[in-house]
């Protein structure tokens, strides 16, 4: 089908755009700049300079289109306002055609807890609270269908949040991690979670919510001693007190980055999904990560 993809460069859109190419679809990508045009383009893609937040500009291109996976972030400015207008031009493009909408949310918001789903009560920090009232306009489409990506904690390329870890204090030759390091971390390769994208665009449930997590669910610890042998450091590491991570990364990144979630993802494996990307111990030990 024809698809339109906002966020083709960005640590979630890049996987979703090799994905959606791999599978045969024709891809139109959203970008800023030329420079992010260059990128689509040898990815695959056919770049298309605009301007995202204008919604009546970007109504008339998702007109043009089969379907939609909107997968960019704001970078600055107003993330609830952002969203809202991507999930609104959807909603005025796409209803009363049966259209495919995936819009990417986080899983996040369903707080802590040894197997998070779908189908329990938003339970969110401070950071992602705006979500669920945004992510209703784009499971609501009357006559489309509006589905949501919930990934956990991406990974992959040597960017996004485990560079946190990464790039942590070192205190005596141990790495500083994220509060004490017994939390774990949903994660999900950029590449692995691409290939979900692309199951919920060609079969997810009008209204449903898909987390996208690996079902590996490692301990901040055990991140933070891989990602001190990918620095050449002996993989000692050193707990931090709340208070103390709060107050380096922000409180309310800090109180996200400190739930203890785990997923088994079972919804979206169901759906055919079957994530096979390296393990973020691994990335972090001897991968994109390491140096």
């Amino acid at each position: 089908m024809k698809v339109l993809l906002t966020g083709g460069t960005g640590l979630v859109g890049r996987g979703v755009l090799k994905a959606l190419v791999a599978h045969g679809h024709e891809v139109t990508a959203l970008v800023r700049s030329d420079a992010s045009a260059a990128t689509v383009a040898q990815a695959g893609a056919t770049p298309l300079l605009g301007d995202i937040t204008d919604v009546a500009w970007l109504t008339g291109q998702l007109r043009q289109v089969d379907g939609a996976v909107h997968a960019a972030t704001t970078g600055e400015g107003d993330a609830v306002a952002f969203d809202r207008g991507v999930a609104s031009a959807a909603a005025e493009a796409f209803a009363g055609t049966g259209k495919p909408y995936v819009h990417t949310g986080g899983a996040w918001v369903w707080g802590q807890g040894a197997d998070v789903r779908e189908d329990q009560p938003f339970d969110a920090p401070q950071i992602t609270a705006w979500r669920a009232d945004v992510e209703k306009v784009a499971l609501t489409i009357d006559g489309a269908r509006g589905t949501v990506v919930a990934p956990g904690i991406v990974y992959g390329y040597g960017t996004g949040i485990p560079q946190v870890l990464v790039q942590g204090p070192v205190v005596d030759g141990a790495l500083t991690l994220v509060g004490d390091g017994s939390q774990h971390w949903t994660t999900v390769h950029s590449d692995d979670l691409g290939e979900l994208y692309v199951r919920v665009l060609e079969d997810g449930a009008a209204g449903d919510y898909y987390i996208g997590a690996s079902g590996q669910n490692p301990t901040v610890r055990e991140l933070g001693e891989a990602a001190a042998r990918g620095r050449g450091l002996s993989g000692a590491v050193v707990a931090e007190p709340v208070e103390a991570s709060r107050e380096r990364l922000g409180a309310a990144f800090a109180d996200a980055l400190l739930l203890d979630q785990q997923t088994s993802a079972a919804k979206s494996k169901a759906l055919g999904w079957t994530p096979a990307g390296p393990s973020l111990v691994d990335e972090l030990a001897s991968g994109s990560y390491a140096s």
